[in-house]
């Protein structure tokens, strides 16, 4: 069975984050969107995404040996599993599909990759069944409000029927049972608090001396938390990430560092992106009231509840001592610096805060100078999207 993972409609809602990468790439909890598929259906899955970042991923072939379509199980990236729903998604037949209020959920056909259209698949299907109760993700700060949730639902999905690695004697610890290290993982004198939460640390991945975290807690592959740091629940780093100073209920979704002190708090990082020195964020308004946070894909500020840090665009980078504002918006490839209580809401390849746009061939040099300390360099794909991105600027 091929499973595709396709980009809702809405998925210009999901910007910033979905400006420079397909939703099934996003990356909360323990797992990618696709891994998270992957092990829940047993099978390797493919993306379908915007044509601009199509490029970025393999299109399959599925044509048998007599050149006939074989049949593809299409799911919605945004969609959030549960054990029901990926029990009705493995018993699809040819033609069935799972519909709910926003549209296609999932469902079985034998067409063409070229010939999908995720805003119009009512002709896609023979039968459709309709699903309530369907969890999606439908704007980018509702992953940091579901990330405790789906830590403790991928720690109990990566973990099942295997053994962690023994928890070194320095380590203090309350609640072992709730611990997971995988192999190469390096901690030393530090404490693990998992009576709140599962707490998982992945392959070569290291927690520095001093550092204190409480459950539910992430840590991917070969990422770092610093030393003397302080993680609260609901808290996840992907792979390549630094951690530093205070964080809680944050999201980074890979290859981006916070590594020194400063308060991150409500937030979701996408990737390749640097907080600098002594940076903090507000997440709680002074009257405690509602926060609004602004929409990329509706052009409008949207309520979002009494709690929201940051969310932060890929390739983005915030200068030292910086102020984020409560509820900030922060496009793609942005160098954010300014004095005070910063912008709520800063557009792409933003160059400072007051309306300078970023010179986009700099802007390049300067990811690729980021990439370069991680041993890493933009590819000719991401290049050619990057100024997609600066050309339709408004748009995205």
């Amino acid at each position: 069975m091929a499973v595709i993972l396709f980009d809702p409609p809405y998925r210009n809602l999901l910007a910033p984050l979905s400006t420079t990468k397909a939703v099934a790439q996003f990356h909360f909890g323990l797992l990618s969107v696709k891994e998270r598929w992957e092990l829940l259906l047993n099978e390797l899955s493919y993306i379908h995404t915007a044509p601009y970042l199509q490029g970025l991923y393999t299109i399959p072939d599925n044509k048998d040996e007599a050149g006939l379509s074989e049949a593809i199980t299409w799911i919605d990236a945004s969609v959030l599993p549960n054990e029901s729903l990926v029990s009705q998604i493995k018993a699809l037949q040819l033609g069935d599909c799972l519909m709910d209020e926003f549209g296609l959920v999932a469902g079985k056909s034998n067409l063409a990759f070229s010939e999908f259209d995720p805003s119009n698949t009512a002709d896609y299907f023979t039968q459709a069944n309709k699903i309530e109760n369907t969890l999606r993700i439908r704007f980018p700060w509702e992953i940091m409000q579901i990330n405790e949730a789906i830590i403790r639902s991928d720690y109990a999905l990566v973990t099942a029927n295997r053994i962690s690695q023994p928890i070194p004697s320095t380590v203090n610890i309350i609640g072992a049972n709730e611990i997971f290290i995988e192999e190469g993982a390096k901690l030393n004198f530090c404490t693990l608090n998992a009576s709140t939460g599962p707490i998982y640390i992945g392959r070569k991945a290291e927690i520095m001396e001093g550092s204190s975290i409480r459950g539910p807690f992430a840590i991917g592959y070969n990422s770092v938390v610093k030393m003397n740091s302080r993680i609260y629940g609901g808290t996840s780093l992907g792979p390549y990430c630094m951690g530093g100073g205070e964080i809680k209920n944050a999201v980074m979704m890979g290859y981006s560092n916070k590594a020194h002190d400063g308060y991150l708090g409500d937030a979701v990082i996408g990737e390749w992106c640097n907080l600098g020195a002594g940076t903090s964020n507000s997440n709680l308004k002074n009257s405690a009231g509602t926060i609004k946070i602004f929409s990329m894909g509706l052009n409008d500020y949207v309520a979002v509840g009494q709690k929201c840090g940051v969310i932060m665009g890929d390739y983005s980078r915030v200068a030292i001592n910086s102020s984020l504002n409560t509820g900030s918006m922060i496009g793609v490839s942005c160098n954010v610096f300014g004095e005070g209580l910063l912008h709520n809401t800063i557009p792409h390849f933003s160059f400072g805060v007051k309306g300078k746009q970023y010179d986009l061939n700099t802007a390049i040099k300067d990811i690729n100078n980021w990439k370069g300390l991680k041993g890493m360099e933009l590819s000719t794909t991401e290049i050619n999207i990057l100024q997609y991105i600066f050309t339709n600027n408004k748009q995205l």
